[in-house]
């Protein structure tokens, strides 16, 4: 699993980072994005390129955000 702490990350930062990663899986394999806010554009360019996400929220205000081929 690729992960990716980006709360600490101005944007676009976590979203290149996700996109460079994603070049990088392999099939089978899944990304982790970690972050205190939801990314909208970035699901929408996932679903575009046949990505699905599932992301989870904890009380914290952390969401983790998996991420993998269909």
């Amino acid at each position: 699993m690729i992960v990716i702490d980006a709360r600490e990350l101005e944007p676009p930062e976590p979203f290149e980072r996700v996109m460079e990663a994603l070049s990088d899986l392999t099939p089978g394999e899944r990304i982790k994005l970690i972050l205190n806010r939801e990314p909208h554009p970035l699901y929408r360019v996932l679903e575009r390129n046949g990505y699905t996400y599932d992301p989870t929220w904890f009380d914290d205000g952390r969401c983790e955000i998996l991420i993998w081929q269909k």
